[in-house]
This record gives structure tokens, sequence and C-alpha cells, in this order.
């Protein structure tokens, strides 16, 4: 299957590209580049070949010979999508949307997307499946809900959309994030040798490794079109409902010598647990291989191997909105997140960059 994954140079992007190559697919990746500079560690795998475009560039044509999508291409994460509610809409809701039209009408046949758990909202105690109520609280999670609804009505015999809604992200990725509850924390408990949790650590939190993310991904792609059209999948295990105490605990346990230390009640009222049966129903080969104990373990022998510091933990690269507000302060994006080309720099400054 000739397959176009979007944010291949992403968190989760930099692992399933070398995951699809392993499935067979004849796979091609498409990043704009925004979180380039961040390479934490080489895992020796081969990638696929990556266009440098942003997925609101491209084409109808661009897309054409393709079988099917993987987009995973947005603004990713509440706080970044706090920070400028406007562009999170242009980008993740008007673009995905955008995005996913031009790919029908190149005839692409399936439509993988990256949705999330976080439009569940605050939910306390009930246990979630894909057909109770949503309440998103965040432009992130609006913009999910929102790409779900518009794309799913494009569904027909010749267009296969499918939604991925996957719990919090953790584990180890050459591009890795620190801006996600296991790995943020663990990274505090290696370099600073305290665990910051900043709440009292009573929210419920599903956690997924980006590994299973991949294979279900995957699945997704190869499953029968009428399993998978135009339905929305909790991507996890239900084991892996945490308090995020519990998964402070964890990371205490894996790093013995940090001190573990919690804050006050936050603002941030999201909390959920969520079901993920219908997942392992429709498509019965997926399974969890990860979970918050094992994944902390993969990070510290990671972070032991490259010496993480704090100076490279805290690194803006590794922090979705830090990273974007660098790029802007530097004048290396305009104001829609497009890179400022060389010809609109100062003459001195584009003689340095071509040394």
């Amino acid at each position: 299957m000739r397959v176009l994954y979007t944010g291949a140079d992403g968190y989760i992007g930099a692992v399933l590209g070398p995951k699809l190559l392993d499935y067979g697919h004849d796979a091609t990746g498409i990043d704009t580049g925004l979180y380039r500079r961040g390479w934490l560690f080489d895992d020796g795998r081969t990638r696929p070949m990556v266009i440098s475009k942003d997925t609101r560039q491209l084409s109808v044509a661009d897309l054409e010979g393709v079988d099917a999508v993987i987009h995973l291409a947005e603004l990713s994460n509440d706080p970044l999508g706090e920070n400028d509610p406007g562009m999170t809409m242009e980008v993740n809701y008007e673009g995905s949307v955008a995005f996913a039209r031009k790919c029908k009408a190149a005839g692409v046949q399936r439509f993988v997307y990256a949705s999330s758990c976080s439009i569940y909202g605050a939910s306390g105690g009930e246990m979630k499946s894909e057909t109770s109520s949503v309440d998103p609280r965040t432009a992130y999670a609006r913009c999910k809900v929102l790409v779900e609804r518009d794309v799913k009505a494009m569904a027909d015999s010749r267009f296969t959309p499918v939604f991925m809604r996957n719990a919090t992200a953790f584990g180890a990725s050459p591009r890795q994030r620190f801006d996600l509850v296991l790995n943020n924390l663990s990274g505090h408990a290696f370099t600073s040798g305290i665990i910051r949790v900043m709440s009292d650590g009573s929210p419920l939190r599903p956690l997924v490794h980006i590994d299973d993310i991949c294979q279900a991904m995957v699945l997704a792609l190869e499953a029968p079109r009428e399993a998978v059209s135009g339905e929305a999948f909790n991507v996890g295990d239900e084991s892996q409902n945490y308090a995020v105490r519990d998964i402070a605990q964890i990371v205490k346990e894996t790093f013995p010598d940090a001190v573990l230390t919690f804050g006050a009640a936050g603002s941030d009222d999201r909390s959920y647990r969520v079901s993920f049966a219908k997942i392992k129903e429709r498509m019965p080969s997926f399974s969890c291989k990860w979970d918050a104990r094992s994944g902390a373990a993969q990070l510290r022998s990671v972070f032991e191997r490259i010496q993480l510091d704090e100076k490279m933990f805290t690194s803006a690269p590794f922090t979705r909105l830090a990273e974007l507000r660098h790029l802007r302060d530097t004048a290396q994006l305009d104001l829609r997140l497009l890179w400022t080309p060389m010809k609109n720099m100062a003459p001195a400054a584009a003689a340095v960059a071509s040394r």
C-alpha cells in the first residue's frame, strides 16, 4: 500500500515511519519541519523519504496515486492551542478538513486521523466510550471534535475515514517531547532529582505508549472497511487509566533517588477514564505492549545512554510551545506559522546563513 503520513518529523511520526516500512508499506512522509531541531538520540532505524512541505500547501495533484493517508500534522497539545486559539483553529480544524477534502478528490481510499481522548474533558470517574458525550475544554480538543464531525460526513464507498482517539502519549522517540506527563516527570526526576507534580495529582489520565499508537494506526490502514469506516476508536488499554499521582509514584519507583512533590489542586479540571473495548473488538490483533512502568524504564535507559542533563531537557526543541515561540521570535516563521523565505532576510543575515 502506498501510504503518505504527515507529521513525519514529529514525536509519533519519527517512530511511525520505520514501522510502516516494517509492515511492507511504500511510505512517504510530509513535514514542514517546525520541530526538526529536536533530535534526542539515534535509534538506528531506516526512515522513509520525508518531503518538506506544510500540509496546507499540498495540492490534489501532490496526493494522486496515494492509497492511504495517516494525518498526524497539527499543532499538538493543549497549552500550545491555548497560546493562539485562532491559529490552532486554522491549522488543526480548517487545515485538516481542507486536507481531507483534497485527499478524497485525489482518490485516497483511507484517511486515518490522529484524534485525542482529551475531547472527553472533565468526566470524573465515568468510563468514557466512543458513544459518550464529549466535553472539550481547550482549543486543541475542540478542533478534534470538529474535524471528526466534518471528515466523517465525507465517508462513502470510495473514501474511508478512521478516527484514532489516542490516550496521552508517552515513551522514547528520537524527536522527543518533554511536555507530556510521564515524559516530563521522568525528565525532571533524572535531571534535577525532583519529580514535580504541579497539581494535587488527583486528575485521571489514560496513557498509551507511542509504539502502541503506531500499531493502532497501521491496523486502521489494514482493517476491513466495514469495521472502521467513519468510526472513532479510543487507543489505549483500561489498565492504563491512571491518576496523575499514580503516574508520579511509578516515576518515583523508577528513579528512586528523586524527591516527589505535589502542588495544590489546579485550575485544569480535565479528568477522564476511558474504555478501550471497541478497538479490541474491531481490530482484534491490537493490544498494548507497554505500560507506564515499562515506559518509565525505557526513558531512564535512554537518559542514561545519552547522559541527559537539565540544559538538554529544558531546551526549546523538545517542548512544542517553547520551540514555536523561538521560531517566531527569531522571525523564522510568519504569523501563519509558515517559513519566512530566505530572500526576505537581511543580506548580511542571509550571507551568514548560507555559509
